[in-house]
């Protein structure tokens, strides 16, 4: 297994084989720096030929282009062929299994939902705006309405409109500490 961490040396060129698969090949830079036993800094570059095959061929043609941040997991393969010269050539590349962009292309647009930071863990999105009642229901009379004929199928039809009256407490009614009237949550019709 090799992995790799470096920048996109081109564009990635997206081909397909006769039998109809994707594969993708592009360049990728790694970079190693070391100070050498005189206290001299060195840079080393080193370039990698990377090919991806099916979906994640037509992700990278889509999504990568030169000079981004890459991570490339995958694995070595050297190939050889005869060239048009004659000549017998081979090429070493990585056949790439995981790809991870490390960074958006330059201009390119943030993804859907995106803020201008990450929120951090555990953040919970803002709230919905509160919406009062009378959006909701429409009128007051409706929501009047609704509360009465909660309280008939409740009390029953005759006991409702005695109490309304002011005769007779409803014989489903208990009183509670404060002298309350309240309705017996057995009989209420949900």
């Amino acid at each position: 297994m090799v992995v790799i961490l470096g920048n996109l040396t081109r564009d990635p060129e997206l081909r397909y084989t006769p039998a109809g698969h994707a594969v993708c090949s592009f360049g990728v830079a790694t970079n190693r720096s070391w100070t050498t036993s005189e206290g001299e800094a060195q840079d080393r570059t080193e370039f990698h030929n990377v090919v991806a095959w099916n979906k994640l061929a037509e992700i990278c043609s889509q999504y990568l282009v030169k000079g981004q941040k890459v991570y490339i997991q995958g694995r070595l393969q050297t190939r050889s062929w005869d060239g048009q010269d004659g000549v017998k050539r081979s090429r070493t590349e990585i056949v790439a299994d995981q790809m991870v962009m490390l960074q958006r292309p330059q201009g390119a647009p943030a993804p859907v939902g995106a803020g201008q930071s990450s929120p951090s863990v555990g953040a919970r999105p803002a709230p919905a705006p509160r919406v009062s009642e009378t959006e909701v229901d429409g009128s007051e009379e409706v929501k009047k309405e609704m509360r009465e004929k909660i309280k008939k199928e409740a009390l029953g039809e005759d006991d409702f409109e005695n109490k309304e009256q002011g005769n007779a407490k409803a014989p489903n009614e208990k009183k509670d500490a404060k002298g309350k009237e309240d309705v017996d949550p057995k009989k209420m019709p949900f």
